[in-house]
């Protein structure tokens, strides 16, 4: 497997945003993809795009959060040859900010328990449900000379670094991927595993389409995507960009909590979904 040109790679999310900017980016002659996410339609115009550059692509609707469906669709794709990249990139986002109550009796700024959950399922268990099956395969992938087996990324986010009052499940859920990646990659290197953990800032896709507010340094998917495969081609640990905001969102989490949440608290609050 080599980490500068990866000839199969597996991508969750692909429908739509980052997921779906990775898949073109990554598509060429030569290329296999196994494209999975939940809207049939936008899946297969990616997968489309991605066959017109060359590549043969393979594309599944695939729920993240069903565990049985993503060990077997992880399972099939491996079947069809070794993976040599995996990335977890479906999630979802949501916030406090304002959202008329069901029957239109007003509105609420808390977050509900269903949405705190459904965050968490995707988020995190859908993280979960495409590492496991994938480092399980990789493990039985020979490795000749000690290279690498496979490489496996997670979706996290800059959100993930400190707790946010406008996004309290999102932000979470994000510190637990980081926080898994980053543990897990020490563990998953002794079996020739890389694993990398992506934290990106704010990049227009649907996810960020519903922001009433400003997002500084906000980027493309197509530039992100070029961000991140430059990074998992250097096998980089954490992939942070852009640099000024990680540098803010680094000290922001540094500082005590006592300086940070009166201002954190002021800030415009994340669309609930």
């Amino acid at each position: 497997m080599n980490l500068h040109h990866p000839k199969s790679i597996l991508i969750t999310g692909a429908s739509s945003g980052i997921g779906a900017a990775l898949a073109r980016c990554y598509a060429a002659q030569g290329i296999t993809l196994h494209l999975g996410g939940r809207n049939p339609a936008r899946l297969a115009e990616v997968g489309a795009a991605c066959s017109a550059r060359g590549a043969t692509a393979h594309i599944r609707e695939q729920d993240v959060t069903d565990r049985q469906g993503m060990t077997a669709w992880v399972t099939q794709a491996f079947a069809v040859g070794p993976i040599d990249l995996v990335i977890a990139s479906a999630g979802i986002s949501g916030g406090t900010g304002r959202r008329e109550k069901r029957g239109g009796t007003g509105a609420s700024e808390s977050e509900p328990r269903e949405q705190i959950e459904r965050i968490f399922a995707v988020n995190v268990g859908g993280a979960i449900n495409t590492l496991i099956p994938a480092m399980e395969a990789m493990r039985g992938i020979a490795a000749p000379g000690g290279g690498p087996r496979g490489q496996i990324a997670l979706m996290s986010s800059l959100a993930g670094f400190r707790g946010l009052p406008g996004a309290p499940a999102y932000a979470a859920s994000k510190a637990a991927v980081r926080s898994l990646g980053e543990g897990l990659r020490g563990i998953a290197g002794r079996a020739g595993i890389r694993v990398s953990v992506i934290c990106p800032g704010f990049v227009k896709t649907p996810l960020t389409a519903s922001n009433p507010y400003p997002m500084p340094f906000l980027l493309t998917a197509e530039r992100a995507a070029a961000i991140i495969r430059r990074g998992l081609a250097a096998d980089r640990s954490r992939i942070a960009f852009p640099w000024p905001l990680y540098a803010l969102v680094w000290t922001v989490a540094a500082l005590p909590p006592g300086l940070t949440d009166p201002i954190l608290a002021r800030l415009p609050r994340k669309p609930a979904i």
